[in-house]
């Protein structure tokens, strides 16, 4: 399995980095240090800005940089990824929509079943999140109601899940996996994309995502504080606020996992979803059962109805023979679990074949490594990971030679002037 193991860095910084190596004199050690810390090929390409935010390919993979208001966050990923957000938004909403699909044990046409939905969410979703898909909409010259509707999408995903931490782990280091299953026949693997948003008066954090979407499904903060989602049943109760945008407020405002379960606490929420909330500065974690009635509270080698078995320093959430598959993978591997061998308790079966991504988590250190299906349809869980550190994104600058984009200023300025956002 292919991994890369360390923080890339652009070409201008490893050249910076080569010279000081001759200019210190110690060529041989210092040469060989530096090949430990940063691999020839992990190199990094700036491929435009837009105001405060930019683009970039670090070792192959889209690094989508936003910051500011909402209405400016959104703008830079329309504008930053206007290509992509077209064309998955469009196969999703013009083509996919037109074969009937299944959702739980219904087979529906999707677009007027989500738009009737996310009509009846607005009234429980903030306006900080209908600023942001105004400003991508602007952008992208996307239909709003098309943005709207494909930033639904996201409720219907499946997933496993699963923290390991203190005596689970060959150091105790807290690590959080995250498996996320849906459709690869959807594409959207060809539209991956990891954002780095600093929300002006929130939490920065990363979003493991796809063009066109704002919500989050798979993310980690600043604070230490990771999550991800796996999908349940109780279709039909929609009123609340969508469980991606809950994620992305768990994101933007929790500072440990007391704050994240007050986010589901607080808010009225839809149908079924569980989730697994991590904490790197308290080696904490748990899993959660939120339905529209309910909140329950799973934590490290605790049993649910759902979850039979208890595992010490573990959170363990999956369903059916892929929750007995990572329960027993992590019994095995107990007490000897680390970076290297957590990826693996998300290989296949526990991944399904609609494994769109993998990511672990190292909250405590910000790094994540990342994993997506490939464009054939073959499984995330099979494909290479690709290392990042969220402390080493949000310090990075974009080459001083880049392109250039419009930035959102004009255009949220007359965002500004119009009548506020409808409910």
């Amino acid at each position: 399995m292919l991994l890369r193991a360390n923080p890339p860095l652009t070409r201008r910084h490893a050249v910076t980095y080569r010279k000081s190596v001759i200019v210190g004199g110690q060529v041989l050690v210092l040469w060989a240090l530096l090949w430990s810390i940063v691999p020839a090929h992990c190199l990094a390409e700036t491929l435009a800005t837009c105001g405060a935010g930019w683009l970039e390919r670090v070792d192959g993979q889209l690094v989508l940089h936003v910051k500011g208001t909402p209405y400016e966050m959104g703008y830079q990923h329309g504008a930053l990824l206007k290509q992509h957000c077209t064309e998955n938004l469009n196969f999703m909403l013009h083509e996919k929509a037109k074969s009937l699909v299944e959702i739980g044990d219904l087979k529906i046409n999707p677009r007027p079943i989500i738009d009737s939905v996310a009509q009846l969410q607005r009234e429980y979703t903030p306006d900080k999140f209908y600023e942001e898909m105004r400003g991508l909409a602007d952008a992208s010259g996307l239909a709003m109601d098309d943005i709207v509707a494909g930033n639904f999408i996201p409720e219907l995903f499946h997933c496993s899940g699963f923290a390991v931490m203190n005596s689970a782990t060959t150091d105790g280091v807290l690590y959080h996996g995250r498996v996320l299953d849906y459709a690869c026949d959807w594409r959207l693997q060809e539209h991956a994309v990891v954002i780095v948003a600093e929300p002006k008066g929130g939490i920065p954090f990363v979003n493991v995502t796809y063009a066109g979407f704002i919500g989050s499904v798979t993310g980690m903060n600043a604070r230490h504080v990771s999550i991800g989602e796996m999908g349940g049943r109780g279709l039909g109760h929609w009123e609340g606020v969508p469980m991606a945008f809950l994620v992305r407020e768990v994101l933007e405002t929790a500072d440990d996992v007391s704050n994240a379960v007050n986010v589901f606490a607080k808010n009225p929420r839809t149908c079924v979803y569980y989730y697994v909330v991590a904490d790197g500065k308290t080696n904490e974690a748990v899993g959660l059962s939120a339905s529209w009635k309910e909140l329950e509270i799973v934590r490290p080698g605790e049993t649910h109805e759902l979850l039979p078995h208890a595992v010490p320093d573990a959170v363990l959430l999956s369903a059916g023979t892929r929750y007995e598959e990572l329960v027993s993978r992590t019994r095995a591997a107990h007490g000897r679990l680390d970076e290297n061998s957590a990826r693996q308790l998300m290989d296949r079966p526990v991944a399904m074949r609609s494994n769109l991504h993998n990511v672990l988590f190292a909250p405590a250190s910000t790094r994540f490594w990342v994993a997506h299906a490939s464009p054939d349809g073959t499984p995330a869980a099979e494909q290479p990971y690709h290392a990042f550190q969220l402390t080493d994104l949000l310090a990075r600058e974009p080459e001083s030679d880049a392109r250039a984009l419009p930035g959102p200023e004009l255009a949220g300025a007359r965002q500004a002037a119009q009548e506020p956002l409808a409910r």
